[in-house]
C-alpha cells in the first residue's frame, strides 16, 4: 500500500507542476489553485507512505520518477525542446534511484516507522 501511495504522490506533484506551468506565473487563478491543491495532496500521500518505505528511497523515487515524468510532459504536453544533456541527467537520476533501492540505508536492515514499530525490509 505504502508503494500506491507514493505513486499517487508522485501524480499529484505532477500535475501540480504542469498547473502551475498553466498558469503562467500565477496569473491565471484556477490552475494556480489547482496546482496549490495538487501539491498538498501530493505531500499528504507521500507522508503516507513514509509510514514504511525509508525517506531516502521514498524520496529518490518521488524525486527521480517526477523529474524524469516532468521532462516527459514538458516535451509531450508544453511542445519544449528537450537536449542530450537533459537525457543523460535522467538517465543519472534514475541510475541513482536503482542504486539507492538497491543498496540504500533501508535496505536489507530493521526500520522504524513512524510509531516506533520496527519493519523487517
Amino acid at each position: 500500500m505504502a508503494y500506491l501511495f507514493l505513486l499517487l504522490s508522485i501524480m499529484s506533484e505532477l500535475l501540480g507542476t504542469s498547473m502551475i506551468k498553466a498558469s503562467a506565473g500565477f496569473t491565471k487563478p484556477l490552475p494556480a489553485v489547482g496546482g496549490i491543491a495538487s501539491f498538498i495532496v501530493s505531500l499528504f500521500f507521500l507522508s503516507l507512505s513514509l509510514k514504511v518505505i525509508p525517506l531516502n528511497m521514498a524520496y529518490a523515487i518521488w524525486s527521480g520518477a517526477g523529474t524524469a515524468a516532468t521532462v516527459l510532459i514538458s516535451v509531450l504536453l508544453w511542445k519544449e525542446k528537450i537536449s542530450v544533456g537533459s537525457v543523460l541527467g535522467i538517465v543519472l537520476i534514475i541510475a541513482g534511484v536503482v542504486v539507492l533501492n538497491f543498496f540504500g540505508s533501508g535496505h536489507g536492515h530493521a526500520a522504524e516507522t513512524a510509531d516506533n514499530s520496527t519493519i523487517v525490509q
